[in-house]
């Protein structure tokens, strides 16, 4: 078998399964990415920069997890956590590859969550910490500072609740 043949027989296979759903995952993370180099190039550290009532920029660095858990740890948290993204990126790729293509309703919220994980693995590699910038607010009340990733994982694991629930459509077989 030559290689024309052999890469013609996977070719349709991987544009028929949800791994095709990894081309928007990669153009959230390149998103993701972007904003974050813009954050830091155009704000100063821990500084609101008011957007409108209700929100600003601010850039922040986070040593934590959502909601900045085991922020104060000795630095194993990093690690972990980059583990932890890894991990779940590769389970939920295996996931996608498994899945049917029209699966959107599966697919897309696995693909947030493995955009959302590299995301901050990348911060995490490259500086130890995730970079995070958009800041939501209401008179005292102030919602933990995040990014582009944070919001797709968010939205990604939201959407896995109500797909298992059933108000996403039909459930598809994984295969």
């Amino acid at each position: 078998m030559n290689n024309a043949a052999g890469s013609e027989a996977v070719a349709p296979r991987w544009r028929e399964s949800g791994l095709v759903w990894l081309i928007l995952a990669a153009l959230l993370l390149g998103l993701d990415q972007w904003t974050k180099i813009i954050a830091v190039a155009a704000l100063e550290y821990a500084v609101p920069v008011p957007v409108f009532p209700g929100l600003n920029w601010k850039l922040v660095h986070n040593h934590g997890a959502a909601f900045s858990l085991l922020a104060g740890a000795s630095g194993w948290q990093r690690w972990f956590f980059l583990t932890l993204a890894l991990v779940i990126s590769v389970v939920l790729t295996l996931w996608l590859r498994r899945l049917p293509r029209i699966a959107w309703n599966l697919c897309l919220p696995l693909a947030l969550i493995v955009s959302g994980a590299i995301g901050n693995a990348i911060d995490r590699v490259l500086y130890g910490y995730v970079i995070d910038f958009v800041h939501v607010y209401w008179r005292e009340w102030s919602w933990p500072v995040f990014n582009v990733a944070d919001s797709a994982i968010s939205v990604g694991a939201v959407m896995l609740v109500l797909y298992e629930l059933g108000w996403l459509g039909p459930k598809r077989e994984t295969g």
